[in-house]
């Protein structure tokens, strides 16, 4: 058995993007080059065995949201897209991502998760301040559950 979610981004965002953080989000996407700084997410620790055979923690940074192809466990495609919105005239960019995700890496894309909410549209946001981005659901369920954004932190299923 596999620990796996398939998780679903469907948002819009705002026109605020600098070209740096455009950069790095297409990266995350596997759209783009990997910036010479990161800054949405800046350490991705791996646990390696060192020269003396002793576990050595290293920076091994990789992009959250850039598998694209058949999917392993859930089906489908995996895929992430980033267009600029302008049929609406209300300008800002249009991201749609499926992916899947194991539990041990909910936390560092929960930081890109987490980024993502504070430059989401308003079209996006609850009365109480958290932020929709999309669904997430363990591959052996059907029924996928909100993915949101609150205070900061992603509400992962448990």
């Amino acid at each position: 058995m596999a620990d796996i979610f398939e998780l679903t981004l469907a948002l819009d965002l705002s026109d605020e993007l600098s070209v740096e953080e455009l950069a790095e989000l297409r990266w995350h996407l596997g759209t783009g080059r990997m910036p010479e700084t990161l800054r949405i997410v800046t350490e991705f620790p791996v646990v390696v065995e060192g020269e003396d055979g002793e576990p050595v923690i290293e920076d091994h940074p990789e992009p959250l949201l850039g598998h694209h192809g058949e999917g392993c466990k859930v089906g489908g495609a995996l895929v992430s897209v980033l267009l600029r919105r302008q049929a609406t005239g209300h300008g800002g960019w249009a991201l749609t991502s499926r992916q899947e995700v194991h539990p041990d890496d909910f936390e560092r894309t929960g930081e890109l998760l987490s980024w993502l909410a504070t430059k989401a549209s308003d079209r996006h946001r609850r009365f109480d301040g958290s932020v929709d981005l999309g669904w997430i659901r363990f591959y052996e369920e059907r029924q996928p559950e909100p993915l949101v954004v609150r205070d900061e932190t992603v509400v992962w299923p448990s």
